[in-house]
């Protein structure tokens, strides 16, 4: 199966940013998962399903104004591997299933 890409540029003025963190701005890696589940969503035809994030590593900080890219793997056994880069840095890797 092939990867479906999506992208996103990070707004300069998420609400995210002024308490996380001060004076160095970092997206939560909640909202950067949030952005996934909806990429989810859209790769199964804007099915609103319930996902359970089974795995999921962080590697590299994400700020204002970022360009990330969100690629998604549908697997035979009907979970979804993802990975999100920002350029040529690997931001977070994991895998979702459906919510059972």
């Amino acid at each position: 199966m092939t990867d479906r890409k999506f992208f996103w540029t990070v707004p300069t003025d998420h609400p995210a940013f002024p308490g996380h963190f001060p004076g160095h701005a970092i997206l939560p890696g909640v909202v950067i998962l949030d952005h996934v589940l909806r990429c989810a969503g859209e790769l199964q035809g804007g099915i609103d399903a319930c996902w359970q994030v089974n795995t999921a590593k962080f590697f590299s900080p994400v700020g204002p104004g970022e360009a990330l890219t969100f690629s998604l793997q549908p697997r035979p056994s009907g979970r979804i591997a993802f990975a999100v880069r920002a350029g040529t840095r690997d931001v977070a890797l994991g895998n979702l299933a459906a919510y059972a």
